[in-house]
């Protein structure tokens, strides 16, 4: 997306009076970091999917570790009544009645550029699909995981790329259709 005048606009004027909650991830959480009281304006119910970074130009925090790191994340998800998908080793989802649910699937491997924008794609056509936005974020954010961990057994860990957690998409779908 990138951080093009245009753009910032662009995220903006979306953000303007709207009331249905969005999928918002990378540039786009960073243009609202920057606009003054940006996160006001974000609808509630809306899914958020920063990595730790990200969530920190959002959400300035003293946090010394990732557990005071989860614990802002709940306390914005309930400020805010938005779900916070904090992206890391142990991918954490915030939801906006403080509940925390932690992804148990995953590797080291899925830390490849445009993984994080495949589990949106997901998190977004789980959500067009009529997924309730929490259960949508929950269910995206296991079957990312589980599509990489189908990947890396059938490869290293450290050649993967995105589009391998895309190709075994279909495994994950397989198995929770059976």
């Amino acid at each position: 997306m990138g951080q093009h005048p245009d753009t910032k606009e662009c995220i903006r004027t979306l953000l303007e009076g709207r009331t249905q909650g969005m999928v918002i991830d990378a540039d786009a959480l960073n243009i609202i970091a920057a606009i003054p009281n940006g996160t006001a304006g974000i609808p509630s119910h809306s899914i958020l999917t920063p990595h730790p970074k990200e969530f920190q130009r959002l959400f300035p925090s003293d946090a010394r570790d990732s557990l005071e790191l989860v614990e802002h994340a709940r306390e914005m998800a309930i400020r805010l009544q938005v779900i916070i998908v904090l992206k890391n080793n142990h991918t954490a989802v915030l939801l906006p009645d403080g509940t925390c649910w932690y992804n148990t699937t995953g590797n080291a491997g899925m830390a490849t550029a445009g993984s994080g924008d495949v589990l949106t794609g997901i998190i977004t056509s789980l959500v067009a699909q009529g997924y309730e936005p929490s259960i949508a974020a929950r269910l995206g954010v296991y079957i990312h995981g589980k599509a990489g961990d189908f990947a890396a057994a059938g490869q290293t860990q450290e050649s993967m790329i995105s589009g391998d957690i895309i190709a075994h998409l279909k495994n994950v779908f397989s198995e929770l259709n059976q």
